[in-house]
């Protein structure tokens, strides 16, 4: 008995510092668990990093294909490229040349 009019004796004092307790971890779960949290910017500073690695490879491959086409620009067709396509498309090759054919997937593109 005396232990429950202990508690109930202490409580309205240490009433407002469990409540303020109870409020700051809530707070502080949310700010690393919640839906913006750091977790979640984490993940978000993940994809962002990805996403970047992504649009470099693809405009360095579209600066490259750019460059192809302007070879076949509004004054006509380069000759070097015509025959290079030529070659490769129609698998030609001159009298005097040697051939070296290489594995499948190892061509010049």
């Amino acid at each position: 008995m005396s232990l429950t009019r202990e508690i109930s004796r202490r409580l309205p004092g240490i009433s407002a510092q469990l409540v303020l307790a109870c409020l700051s971890l809530y707070f502080a779960y949310h700010a690393v668990e919640g839906d913006r949290g750091l977790n979640a910017w984490w993940q978000l500073s993940q994809k962002v990093e990805l996403a970047q690695a992504t649009l470099n490879v693809v405009s360095s491959q579209r600066a490259a294909l750019e460059a192809r086409a302007a070879l076949v620009g509004q004054g006509g067709i380069d000759p070097d490229m015509l025959e290079e396509q030529a070659r490769v498309l129609l698998n030609f090759g001159r009298a005097d040349e040697i051939v070296i054919m290489l594995p499948k997937g190892e061509g010049v593109r």
